[in-house]
């Protein structure tokens, strides 16, 4: 025989706002990791330019530089998704 969980509106939403903050949370760290792996890069190729030109493989920064862009791009886009998510659970619940 199937049970059913019944919790109360009230519960759900503590649930699911804590939820949502986890996520959230999650993705602004990813968000940061990031933007700090962007500014590294372009202090390492800044840096090359006024050392030895031969000292950094800009090849390879750029590919780091593209692929923290990508990561910095999907958690925007989650945070943005966890968002709406929220915001149409609190539709129906309202």
């Amino acid at each position: 025989m199937p049970r059913t969980l019944r919790i109360s509106a009230q519960d759900f939403r503590k649930r699911s706002d804590k939820f949502a903050m986890d996520v959230m949370g999650a993705t602004l760290g990813g968000m940061q990791n990031a933007q700090s792996k962007l500014e590294k890069t372009a202090e390492r190729i800044a840096g090359a330019s006024a050392a030895t030109p031969d000292s950094v493989d800009l090849s390879t920064e750029m590919v780091g530089m593209l692929a923290a862009r990508n990561q910095f791009q999907v958690n925007a886009r989650v945070f943005q998704t966890a968002d709406e998510m929220q915001k149409k659970l609190l539709d129906i619940l309202a």
